[in-house]
């Protein structure tokens, strides 16, 4: 994603790393591994704990083979509805308002000044960092808000498959200022799906619609989902 605009929040650069770990690690990414690191702890949005969580997954990252990382990446991310990064996917799967629900988004990006890359998808999950990162504060904290309870569900995905990427959307729940509920691994290996069945998992918030997405007067206008319960959040920094 590109910007036009220079905006920042007080974690703005944190979110940005946050977001680039979450994109697929080619050789040019894995290679600003170090600096993303330096980064959190200069900017100190997250917690110790968080940090150092994070710096031993791009430990992981960095000193894996890098076949190996990437059909890992590929595996984790791709194949299941569960640890989708396609924040849709949770929210609508493939109903007919998903559709809106891109435009919609893609539409609150522009308005903001930011255009997309050619192939990104406004719900893919490292994008809505890049976009959140570059709002005033408050605007955020709504926004990382409304998507608190979609990071919680992937974070628990992630730990239940003992993934050391689940550190990453813990750390997005702790800017957001969301508990963080850990959950228990699986027991015993996963048991090996293909992809068609792998997505044949239910929604993560089957029923949810995009009814309510705009509201007059307010410059953060798009609602993933109508929440059950109140959130608070905190947002945060980036590069």
């Amino acid at each position: 994603m590109s910007s036009v605009c220079n905006r920042t929040t007080p974690a703005a650069r944190s979110l940005r790393v946050l977001a680039a770990l979450l994109g697929y690690p080619d050789a040019e990414r894995r290679g600003f591994l170090p600096q993303m690191g330096q980064v959190l702890r200069q900017e100190a949005a997250l917690s110790a704990a968080a940090v150092s969580a994070i710096e031993v997954l791009i430990g992981e990252l960095a000193g894996g083979d890098p076949l190996d990382v990437e059909a890992d990446y590929v595996a984790l991310f791709d194949r299941g509805r569960a640890t989708s990064l396609h924040l849709f996917e949770h929210v609508h799967g493939d109903s007919r308002e998903r559709g809106p629900a891109m435009v919609d988004l893609a539409q609150t990006y522009a308005q903001a000044g930011l255009l997309l890359a050619p192939g990104e998808l406004p719900d893919y999950l490292p994008v809505v960092l890049e976009f959140v990162s570059t709002q005033p504060a408050a605007e955020a904290q709504a926004f990382l808000a409304e998507m608190a309870h979609i990071f919680g569900a992937i974070f628990s995905a992630l730990q239940q498959r003992g993934s050391p990427y689940a550190c990453v959307l813990g750390a997005l729940l702790e800017i957001a200022g969301e508990p963080i509920v850990a959950s228990a691994p699986l027991a015993g290996p996963e048991p090996e799906q293909g992809l068609d069945a792998t997505w044949a998992e239910p929604l993560a918030f089957d029923g949810c619609s995009t009814k309510g997405q705009a509201k007059p007067g307010q410059e953060q206008v798009l609602h993933f989902v109508p929440r059950t319960q109140p959130h608070s959040a905190q947002p945060g920094a980036a590069a």
